[in-house]
């Protein structure tokens, strides 16, 4: 008992020194240290803090460094750095675009009157106009046939492509919006204390004993989400939202820090999903709100853990299954399975599929442990070899199976009419979708009928309305976000048990055993 207390006082003990770390270095990130005297040598002033006249131009190329030809798509005369706008544009797409090549955007912040291509006090950012990803492949009906994507029209005229042909192969998705942010604030950085994920971005000037910094531009590829993307098609002209807005000096540095996880995920093999569903945390939030994430996300990690090191403790002391119910170790296995094979079918966040994962492998060894199975090999082939019953567990059998009788007559043929109606009336990518999504339908509705009150143990307690929390948070499919409250319903219903019976320590059990520690003496 002693080893398990102290590796469980260990987890949490890492959990929290993790969790003050990371506020810690979240602190250093938002906080920038300003230079104490304006006059002195080792500050460098702002180059807003003039008022200048500027100009904000933005142009397309087929290469990044603009080599072959540019052209200007946009621009914002008398450019007011603390004034937010946002611009839908006609953009012409160049022959190799259209032919699954890519677009870049070049945005210069310049002075008014001056060619930014010559302005030696203009700051310029690239930003890729399109990436590469696998289309979605549409829904249909499997019956008729019938396609449930129509080739719907954006604004200004451009088809939606990639509704009537999908490719296995990525293709060039155009991003139809282009974030654009400058620091609105007159920091006086101190040169000793310069943040290095700002130094990247910072170019400066010497303005006879003063060191000025131009603009500090920031172009937000954490706004350019999944949904966002078209298709590039045979349309020469594609709609691109220009949005602009000032940011402060510790929001630009938290986005950086932001962006590059983001980017080093990528590199790690993340999908454009993946990152889209990491993107989806931070955009259009405050940071309230980002605290309140990571505090859940890790929470939820920290009580799954947890919960999995129990059950795997539980399971490898369980050396006879009297009392419990095989049938539905055997059920919560096929579920979980199921559920991971969803997941999996609807591409769903890593955060939300790795768990997944690991829990369907644990309980495919729960079942290998209830029903005592043994397996050898013989030239390569696996040879099963199933335990035998005693007598207390095969009374138990003997409910669990008249209890399974009783279920089925309502479960079955729900799961059946349900599967025959989503067939009809809706659409699926295949019919392995069909398949699992009838399946799936199935285990999240009647698997609470399984659940056995031991919801209290593995720390379900907690992780239960962590789930909760982290369901809204993280996206996941919906019927899997509704399947997760579940276990409320279930808890709510054990806790009231636990109220109305509650537990009678001077009670003698079967083994002659109370737990009283003060036992009443009997009068004679």
């Amino acid at each position: 008992m002693f080893l398990k207390t102290s590796f469980t006082t260990l987890i949490v003990g890492v959990f929290v020194v993790y969790v003050l770390h990371t506020c810690w270095v979240m602190y250093g990130i938002v906080y920038t240290k300003p230079c104490s005297n304006p006059k002195g040598a080792n500050c460098i002033t702002p180059f807003l803090a003039g008022n200048p006249k500027l100009q904000l131009s933005i142009y397309t190329a087929l290469r990044s460094n603009a080599e072959g030809g540019h052209t200007l798509i946009h621009k914002e005369e008398n450019f007011d750095v603390n004034s937010k706008f946002e611009r839908t544009i006609n953009v012409s797409l160049p022959k190799k675009t259209r032919n699954n090549g890519t677009l870049y955007a070049l945005i210069f912040v310049h002075q008014a009157a001056h060619d930014p291509w010559h302005d030696p006090r203009q700051v310029h950012s690239v930003a890729q106009l399109t990436t590469y990803m696998v289309p979605k492949p549409p829904e249909i009906s499997l019956i008729s046939g019938e396609d449930k994507t129509q080739v719907p029209y954006l604004p200004g005229g451009g088809a939606r492509a990639g509704a009537t042909s999908v490719s296995d192969h990525p293709v060039s998705h155009w991003r139809s919006r282009l974030t654009v942010n400058i620091v609105g604030d007159h920091f006086l950085f101190d040169r000793e204390y310069l943040p290095n994920d700002v130094h990247r971005y910072l170019r400066v000037f010497q303005n006879g004993k003063k060191v000025v910094y131009l603009p500090l531009l920031f172009v937000d590829e954490l706004s350019n989400r999944v949904k966002d993307l078209v298709i590039n098609s045979t349309t020469t002209e594609l709609p691109l939202t220009i949005s602009y807005d000032s940011i402060s000096l510790g929001r630009l540095r938290f986005w950086i820090h932001m962006q590059d996880a983001v980017y080093s995920l990528q590199q790690f093999g993340f999908t454009e999903k993946d990152a889209d569903e990491i993107k989806g945390i931070f955009v259009d939030t405050n940071l309230y709100f980002l605290a309140l994430t990571f505090f859940v996300a890790a929470f939820h990690l920290l009580f799954d853990f947890l919960a999995f090191k129990n059950d795997i403790s539980f399971w490898k002391q369980k050396k006879s299954m009297v009392g419990m119910s095989s049938k539905a170790v055997l059920w919560r296995c096929f579920s979980t399975i199921v559920i991971f094979l969803y997941l999996l079918d609807e591409q769903t966040s890593l955060l939300v599929l790795i768990p997944a994962g690991i829990g369907s492998m644990i309980e495919v060894w729960k079942v290998k442990k209830a029903f005592k199975i043994q397996v050898f090999w013989k030239g390569g082939k696996p040879t099963f070899l199933f335990g035998k019953l005693d007598e207390s567990e095969r009374r138990t059998e003997e409910y669990d199976t008249l209890a399974m009788k009783y279920l089925s007559y309502l479960l079955y043929p729900l799961c059946i009419g349900g599967a025959v109606y989503a067939l009809i009336f809706l659409r699926y990518k295949s019919w392995y979708s069909w398949l699992i999504n009838s399946l799936v339908n199935g285990v999240y509705a009647f698997g609470f009928l399984f659940m056995l009150p031991q919801l209290f143990v593995n720390y379900k307690a907690f992780n239960t309305f962590i789930d909760d929390v982290f369901a809204f948070i993280i996206t996941m499919p919906t019927s899997h976000r509704l399947a997760c409250f579940r276990d409320d319903v279930v808890f709510l219903i054990y806790l009231y048990q636990r109220w109305l019976y509650p537990v009678d320590k001077t009670r003698v059990n079967e083994y002659g055993v109370s737990y009283d520690e003060n036992p009443k003496e009997k009068s004679h």
